[in-house]
């Protein structure tokens, strides 16, 4: 594993500093007039001399965070209210409290780019510089350059994390699982969730119709379920299965991600007139507090690999114990791990063999990091050689987190004399265990028995099924 830890070039801190440097050189307009203005400090005076609005005042009298005045700011240029308008406002409801003036009104608008608390500080006694002081580009910067560096940072974690996962198939030396999902690090966590922010994983799951329609048709077919029904959607992601709770009649439905792409749902859900009846909240289920007490269902496509590999049914289960009401009911209600011999010679060729011989050189090492790699296919039929055989049911209505970690005899039938490229994961006693990067390597089988070995944790185990 690598140990260098990514450092920024030169050429890029130089980069960085000219942004900045062009940054000290942008003109601002005003937000009640057309003049244009080359500070923020003279922005804020020209305000208050000019059109008798007091910006500093307006944060201290609304007690506005920094939310509520990215909001005003935006809400000003949007609709271009008139200082008197402006000034009107009471301390109930404000007319920019609404989502969207969370979307600026001005590219690079420096006035959003400014702290709440140095404008409270600056309200004191803001002169002629006093304010200045207070957002000067300096500070701005070196908050830029500490931003950066804890960015260097994680990038560095996560390629420490995605080595470790990928090419260390000795498992003997990696966390302790206190489940069947080891327990994520603070840094690990942090990489989970943000590989959920990015679009493609999304589009993915979206397209994925076999998934999505059956997601769909059950609602749909089941109005009578939802009819009525404070739904409860955890990983919601774009929220499709929170919009199909709300076509299918639930009264309110709360999505819940920690992912970046909660930002992406909310339009999503304006985009679809469904804001009266989704409420998004950012954040892990488990450290959040829900605006009601108990909810009627729960939904939840948190299905990983092998099925709990990487899944969120330890979330699921945390929400349904806290906030299903005692007739609640939980969408997967009912799960099963069945496992399956696949022999499929032309795969492996193309995954494992490969490697032996590219382009004319030896690559054999990498058959170590590409063995353990989980694949996701669909089979030809013709491919699987023996019966199915169902290991474990889960009722996500009444299992524990406890019950996850598991292990069970299991017995295939074979059906067909060839070479078994996979079979799931087994121990040499012939039970399916949850591990995590496990996998079979090429078995023979001659009539119906199975002669085999399997890698595990960097070590050869022989046995028969």
């Amino acid at each position: 594993m690598c140990d260098d830890v990514p450092e920024l070039s030169d050429s890029d801190e130089e980069q960085w500093q000219s942004m900045e440097e062009v940054s000290e050189h942008t003109t601002l307009q005003c937000l009640f007039c057309d003049r244009n203005l080359t500070s923020v400090s003279e922005t804020f005076q020209h305000c208050k001399a000019d059109h008798g609005v007091d910006i500093l005042d307006l944060v201290q009298k609304h007690k506005l965070d920094d939310y509520g005045y990215i909001k005003m700011i935006n809400y000003i240029r949007t609709t271009k209210c008139s200082a008197e308008s402006l000034l009107l406002a009471s301390d109930g409801p404000l007319p920019w409290d609404g989502d969207e003036y969370m979307k600026p009104a001005l590219q690079d608008d420096p006035l959003l780019q400014i702290d709440v608390e140095e404008l409270r500080e600056a309200s004191g006694g803001m002169g002629s510089s006093s304010a200045a002081d207070q957002v000067n580009v300096e500070d701005r910067v070196q908050r830029a350059e500490e931003a950066l560096a804890r960015a260097m940072q994680d990038m560095h974690k996560l390629k420490l994390l995605a080595q470790g996962l990928v090419l260390n198939a000795d498992t003997s030396h990696g966390p302790t699982c206190s489940g069947a999902i080891a327990e994520l690090r603070e840094d690990e966590d942090e990489a989970y969730f943000s590989s959920y922010g990015h679009y493609s994983i999304h589009e993915e799951m979206l397209k994925d119709k076999v998934r999505t329609e059956s997601y769909r048709d059950f609602m749909y077919r089941n109005m009578d379920v939802f009819k009525d029904k404070v739904v409860l959607d955890v990983g919601c992601g774009t929220g499709i299965l929170s919009m199909f709770a709300a076509k299918a009649g639930a009264k309110k439905v709360i999505a819940v991600d920690q992912s970046e792409i909660i930002y992406q749902a909310m339009d999503i859900v304006r985009s679809n007139n469904l804001e009266d009846t989704i409420t998004l909240i950012k954040g892990r289920i488990e450290e959040i507090d829900l605006p009601v007490e108990k909810v009627d269902i729960i939904i939840s496509e948190w299905m990983g690999y092998f099925l709990l590999f990487e899944s969120m049914l330890d979330s699921v289960l945390y929400a349904r114990d806290r906030y299903l009401a005692d007739d609640g009911l939980v969408f997967p209600d009912r799960c099963s791990i069945s496992l399956a011999a696949v022999g499929d010679t032309q795969k492996h060729n193309d995954r494992i063999a490969f490697w032996e011989d590219v382009y004319g050189f030896k690559m054999t090492c990498m058959k170590k990091a590409v063995i353990p790699e989980a694949v996701v296919e669909v089979l030809k039929p013709e491919t699987v050689i023996s019966e199915s055989a169902v290991i474990k049911t889960i009722d996500c209505g009444s299992v524990s987190v406890s019950e996850l970690e598991f292990s069970v005899d299991f017995i295939l039938k074979i059906t067909a004399s060839s070479f078994c490229t996979c079979g799931g994961t087994s121990n040499s006693e012939g039970k399916a265990e949850q591990r995590a990067f496990q996998c079979c390597v090429v078995h023979r089988i001659r009539g119906d028995r199975l002669d085999w070995r399997e890698r595990e944790g960097g070590r050869a185990r022989g046995g028969r099924v």
